[in-house]
């Protein structure tokens, strides 16, 4: 065991000396290692990050929640002109359905509508995502205030000209001020401001509940009409745990084709989009994206792979008398081969941790600068600095068993 370390001793040494003696040959070499642990690990890194936001994003949202619309959220086989023929649900559907569903924990009903301008006095913030809801969105989505409350089911069904601010909002109308109980301007009207949600985050998709605003949805309903061809209804169904999805989604689709008189033969006119559905179309993309990456970054690696093979090549040559001593003294084939072995690994690994420390520095910029948490994980960094060994370990075979391989004589003669 203390001859090995003191190879690997040895070892460290003369890549070290590699590196001091031939700096811009080793590093040349290296950059091939290095781009390619770079491009795997910056790859993974940030899939790793966007899966930890999506899963943030998402964690208060149950995947088994369903939203029966006229848009699916995925491919569908109807085609696009069909679709385009939907009616949108209704909310007395939605009265309806919360009749006459067996199984469900929560029902709530959304209109998806155009962004706004809200006012408090001389301060005005624009493109604010307007969110019209039923009172029942809160066990929806788990909502967390910082301040005040959200409106109950008197305040929901009545239209109230309440309004429920996201966190950045607030702060950017009521700068040092206690927003509960202001009035703000919204669609002309006055809205009281009856709650702050905590702070978020940046959404996944761009907007979060930092950048919106919570009103009820009989107001909107009263503003447009329920036949406004601009907006999109939604109703979104939380089961009960333990529910079998697929009996439920039937049941869905058997209520509503019954009670918009759908015949036997016809198709539904309708989408029931489970939650579960969009997070593993999203895990699909992530997937591919880490595929992509390890494509892209192979080819670096495999240059990578050469260059360190010619370092060691060309070290071999520069050490052909040395070897010669070092067998003429009793070194045996194995010492030599473990000799160059390290040195190639060692070499890679250096590669390997320039990559590594480049993708920390840029994930440090890029935490400072977006709002947005980039993450080097432990397990990545133990993942680059595997993958460098291995590929010195591969490229190294070969020039460390042609050095264990040369005749003591001949390499002392030869290096003379």
């Amino acid at each position: 065991m203390i001859v090995y370390l003191r190879l690997l001793k040895e070892s460290f040494g003369f890549a070290m000396n590699a590196l001091q003696n031939n700096k811009l040959r080793t590093l040349l070499s290296l950059l091939g290692v290095t781009i390619g642990i770079f491009s795997i690990i910056a790859v993974l890194a940030a899939v790793d990050s966007l899966d930890r936001k999506i899963t943030k994003d998402l964690s208060s949202l149950d995947k088994n929640t369903i939203y029966l619309m006229k848009f699916s959220f995925g491919p569908s086989d109807i085609p696009q002109w069909k679709r385009e023929q939907f009616p949108n649900v209704k909310y007395d559907e939605y009265t309806y359905m919360k009749g006459v569903m067996t199984n469900t924990d929560q029902m709530g009903y959304q209109i998806f509508t155009k962004r706004e301008s809200i006012k408090y006095d001389s301060k005005t913030v624009s493109d604010v995502n307007i969110v019209p809801v039923s009172h029942e969105f809160i066990d929806i989505q788990g909502l967390e205030f910082e301040e005040g409350r959200f409106y109950n089911e008197s305040e929901a069904n009545s239209g109230a000209t309440v309004i429920v601010l996201g966190d950045e909002i607030a702060k950017s109308l009521f700068e040092n001020i206690d927003p509960i109980g202001k009035n703000v301007r919204l669609y002309g009207k006055r809205f009281t401001v009856i709650g702050v949600l905590k702070k978020q985050g940046a959404g996944l998709f761009g907007d979060s509940n930092d950048t919106s605003a919570f009103i009820p949805v009989n107001f909107v309903r009263q503003l447009y009409g329920d036949n406004n061809t601009s907006l999109t209804n939604v109703i979104i169904f939380k089961p009960e745990r333990g529910v079998d999805m697929d009996a439920y989604r039937g049941e869905i689709s058997q209520k509503l084709r019954s009670y918009r008189g759908l015949k036997a033969g016809e198709i539904d006119n309708f989408f029931v989009n489970v939650f579960s559905g969009f997070t593993d179309f999203i895990d699909g993309i992530i997937g591919q994206m880490n595929v992509v990456g390890w494509i892209i970054s192979g080819f670096s690696l495999l240059v990578g792979g050469f260059g360190i093979a010619n370092i060691m090549f060309v070290s071999v040559k520069e050490r052909t008398n040395l070897i010669g001593i070092q067998k003429s003294l009793g070194a045996k084939n194995k010492f030599i081969l473990f000799q160059f072995l390290f040195e190639a690994i060692i070499l890679s690994v250096i590669g390997g941790i320039i990559g590594l420390l480049l993708v920390w520095i840029i994930s440090v910029i890029l935490t400072s600068a977006l709002d947005f948490e980039f993450v080097l994980g432990m397990g990545n960094i133990l993942l680059g600095t595997g993958l460098a060994a291995i590929i010195g370990l591969i490229s190294g075979i070969l020039p460390a068993i042609a050095a264990s391989k040369l005749d003591p004589v001949e390499a002392i003669r030869t290096g003379m």
